[in-house]
Formats: C-alpha cells, structure tokens, sequence
C-alpha cells in the first residue's frame, strides 16, 4: 500500500517444510522474478515497434444475437469503423470457424471463454473484437452456445483479412492469431503486431497461450498441462 514498507515475507507458515524444500523453493521464486523481468522486457519491445504498414480497409459483416431468427438485419462494418476513438489501439482475435474449419476450434473456444469474461476490462482501454470466415449466423449460434455476450463478433469470409494476416492459407484452412491495429489520424489503418501459435517449426501451439489462463493454472500444479485438449463440451 501508498506510504507503508513493503517487506518480504515467507511463502507459508507451515510446519515441516524441509530445508531442502525452502532451498528449492527460494530457487524457484528468483527463477519466477527473472521470468516476469524477461516478460517485461518483451512487452516493451513489442510497444517500442515502428509503425507498420497501411492496411486496406477491410469489410466485415456484423449482425444481432438472434441474427438466424427471421430477417434480423446484417451490416457492413470497415476496419476502420472499429476503433471508437483516434487514440486507441484495436484487438482481434482471429477464430478457427469457417470454410474448411466447418466447426469452431475448442482450443479457440477456450480462449474466446476467457475473453468474454474480461472483455468489459479490456474495452476500458482498447477495442476488441472476434473475426472469422464463418457465416454471421453459425457465428452468432455458436457464440450463444457459449454465452459471449461481451465480444464483438464479425464475419469476413468474403474479404481477404485472414489470410492477408495469416490466420488463413490458400486453400481455406483456417488457423488462430491475435493482431494489434492502430489508426493514424488521417483515418489510416496500421499492422501494429500478430502473434500466431506457431513461434517455429519446433514450436507448437504455444505463441498465444499466456492469453489463456487455463495454461497458467494448470502449469502451477505438479502434473502441469500435460497432453490436455479442450473441447467443446465435457460429460
């Protein structure tokens, strides 16, 4: 707190912790703050990149919630448009749902679960939103399966923005990736960051997982993650 000392002060209370388990675990929580130093590192070169390059102003397709219930109306929405003002940055998340993906991604959906339930935070600082090359209404179907009441959902499987981001291939494979956009004040949309869950070809599925809090959790117990998928419903 303001105006108090901050001491250091021991993990547990618990008798019969082992000196070798208090020496084991000190090790570990100078390995945890040299960890958290290293990711501070990284965040502030990922804010400290150039401008990237002018976007072309995308077209997506946004609906309601109820938008495959009658003749809910369907509207075109520009990259562009999706910044509610000059000075903030905009998140998207790009969902595996859509031409050859014919079912949503769970490991999408898992991360998309904990996006909704913080995405009331996030907004306070930065726009937010989900594109896919699904049609509007199995988007929309899915995401009340799911109870995404917080996420801006879009439909851009008629545009080239995923795969001009590479979150899709030449054949309509679709893959997971969260960009960064800025908007220069002449209107201009700019390629500020992707990150895809590929880092290398040795690599696999790990490049976004700190923006999943199931991994975090699980990797603080002994069995850690291990070969664990989600999926879409568990019985």
């Amino acid at each position: 707190m303001a105006g108090q000392q901050i001491r250091q002060i021991r993990q547990t209370r618990l008798t019969g912790e082992t000196a070798e388990y208090l020496d084991a675990r000190e090790e570990l929580r100078r390995a945890e703050i040299e960890l958290m130093r290293h990711r501070e590192e990284v965040a502030a070169r990922r804010r400290a990149l150039p401008p990237g390059p002018v976007l072309d102003d995308y077209v997506f397709l946004e609906g309601p919630a109820d938008l495959d219930a009658g003749d809910a109306p369907v509207e075109e929405v520009r990259l562009g448009e999706l910044f509610s003002a000059p000075d903030r940055p905009l998140i998207v998340y790009h969902l595996m749902f859509g031409k050859l993906q014919t079912e949503p991604c769970p490991m999408c959906t898992l991360w998309l679960d904990g996006f909704n339930g913080v995405a009331h935070h996030v907004t306070r600082n930065a726009d937010l939103a989900v594109a896919a090359a699904a049609g509007l209404p199995a988007l929309r179907r899915h995401a009340r399966d799911r109870g995404w009441h917080r996420l801006r959902l879009l439909s851009c499987g008629d545009s080239t923005f995923k795969y001009d981001l590479g979150s899709e291939d030449d054949e309509g494979w679709q893959d997971s990736t969260i960009s960064v956009f800025t908007r220069d004040g002449d209107g201009a949309v700019r390629h500020r960051y992707s990150v895809h869950p590929r880092l290398a070809e040795d690599i696999d599925e790990r490049g976004i997982d700190l923006y999943a809090p199931v991994w975090q959790i699980l990797d603080l117990t002994p069995q850690g993650r291990g070969d664990w998928y989600p999926t879409l419903a568990y019985h």
